[in-house]
Formats: C-alpha cells, sequence, structure tokens
C-alpha cells in the first residue's frame, strides 16, 4: 500500500509538473467578452488552446476536439484553469463559459420541484452554451462541435447534464465535479466520469446518481473522494488539484475503455495508481 501511495504520489506531482510546463510555455489563454444580442445578455468565455494544436488546425492538418466548461455557483469561470489545462495539453480547444452574471437572481432551491425549480437556470445555460458553439464556429472552424465534452463543477455540473440530455447528438462525454440536482444520463454512447465530494453541507438529491448496475451498463465512472465541495476548483489546496488532473488525464486517455469502469459507485473508485483517492 505504501508503494501505491509512492507511485500516485509521483504521478501526480509529474502531472502537475507537466501541465504546469505546458502552461506556462505552450498554451494560450484568451479571454472573450462576447454579447447574445437575441438576449441582451453578457457572456464571458475564457478560452485555452495549446499553440502548436491551433497552428495544425488553422492549416488544416487538426480538427481541435472541443470542452466546454461550465462555472459553479459564484465561482468565476476563470478559477477552473486546471481542469482547462489538462483538456488544452491533449489538443482540445477549450472553453470556459461564466454563466451566471451579479444581475441574475440567487440560486434557489424549491423542494418538490422538477430540479428543486433551477429548470429555469439550466435553460439559460443551455441557451449560453448554445450562443457560444454559433461564436467559436465562427472563430476556429476548424474544430469538432459535434462531439462535445461538457464540463462542470456543482451547479455548472447540472448545466452540463442537463445540456447533455437535451441535445444528445452533440455529446461524446461528460465530466462532473459534485453535480447534485440533475440526474445521470444513462446512455450507452455517452461517457461519463463525475467527482464526489465528502462535503456534509452539499448532499446529492436523491435519483440524482446511477445505481452500480446502472454505473457498470452505462460506462459511467464514480469517484468518491474526500474533498470538499468548493476544492474543486482553483480555490482548492494543489493536492486535490493534481488528483483530479491525474485521475482526468486517465480518462480522456481511455477512449475505448477505461481502467476506472465497472466499480461500484458506493465504494471509492482506485485511481490509475492503484489507491484510493485520498
Amino acid at each position: 500500500m505504501k508503494r501505491g501511495v509512492a507511485v500516485l504520489a509521483c504521478l501526480c506531482a509529474l502531472t502537475g509538473a507537466m501541465y504546469f510546463a505546458i502552461s506556462k510555455w505552450g498554451i494560450q489563454h484568451e479571454t472573450l467578452n462576447l454579447f447574445d444580442a437575441a438576449r441582451q445578455r453578457q457572456v464571458a468565455v475564457d478560452l485555452a488552446v495549446r499553440t502548436d494544436y491551433k497552428i495544425k488546425a488553422n492549416a488544416g492538418y487538426w480538427k481541435l476536439p472541443v470542452a466546454l466548461i461550465s462555472n459553479g455557483n459564484t465561482v468565476k469561470n476563470t478559477e477552473y484553469s486546471f481542469l482547462a489545462n489538462v483538456f488544452a495539453a491533449r489538443g482540445y480547444l477549450v472553453a470556459s463559459i461564466q454563466q451566471d452574471l451579479p444581475s441574475d437572481p440567487p440560486l434557489t432551491t424549491k423542494v418538490g420541484l422538477p430540479y428543486v425549480g433551477r429548470r429555469g437556470v439550466y435553460e439559460k445555460d443551455e441557451a449560453n452554451i448554445l450562443f457560444v458553439l454559433g461564436q467559436l464556429q465562427k472563430l476556429q472552424p476548424n474544430a469538432d462541435y459535434g462531439h462535445l465534452t461538457l464540463v462542470g463543477h456543482s451547479n455548472g455540473g447540472d448545466v452540463a447534464m442537463y445540456f447533455a440530455k437535451e441535445h444528445p447528438e452533440l455529446v461524446s462525454k461528460v465530466i462532473t465535479l459534485d453535480n447534485l440536482r440533475v440526474p445521470f444520463v444513462l446512455s450507452h454512447k455517452l461517457k461519463i466520469l463525475s467527482f464526489r465530494s465528502k462535503d456534509p453541507r452539499f448532499k446529492t438529491d436523491p435519483g440524482v446518481l446511477p445505481t452500480p448496475e446502472q454505473a457498470r451498463a452505462d460506462d459511467i465512472d464514480i469517484v468518491n473522494t474526500p474533498f470538499q465541495h468548493t476544492d474543486m476548483s482553483d480555490r482548492g489546496p494543489p493536492s486535490v488539484r493534481e488528483k483530479i488532473q491525474a485521475t482526468l488525464d486517465k480518462f480522456l486517455s481511455d477512449e475505448n475503455s477505461s481502467e476506472l469502469t465497472h466499480v461500484p459507485t458506493d465504494n471509492p473508485i482506485v485511481s490509475n495508481a492503484g489507491t484510493p483517492l485520498s
């Protein structure tokens, strides 16, 4: 066990060092301050892309896969760079969308209503994603907008799952970090990875998580962690971010099969080094 922990520590350190180096030397971050005239709404987007892949895409030699990140409530879209860098390092065009604005009503919970009364929030954020996709297609036509990877933290994870349910023809992968409200999409065509916190202040609603049998049948990876809910962002300590990066990188590397799958969802899923994420 000690040897496994040491291997995991080394893996996380190497992963963190690799993404730091790429972020410093090879990944471009650009802020787009977009305006949706049809809805009279500002939509800020942080774009991340690796320079060499962008050059190849502009020359017509590479089609950039696309990842869209939705922020958690009160967390800024720029506070997920540790996730954006994993995707960008793999050649993705990454768009981190600021889903909420200071002028938006506070996020409330209404027990007994579908999605605890937040359907309107998800529909607003769904419209944000569709608007951003339209703008990205103009800015970068050499990208794959038909096989999206949706990523989201907390409320942003619910947005990602809701969008995947509404637009299954556009989405191939969903990665969530402690989404609590929208039930997981069950589909053999969709790969899902979800990190769960161990935070007593944030409880997952009944029926959101799949059963162990559903997870095995539908290629869903549930990673139970000891992490705090808000730490699943750039606000979290380096150790948390590095472990999430390492597991995410493994998930993305296994396009056809994942070593994380076929594990009961009520037990911690092991990391790619064979030890629990703890």
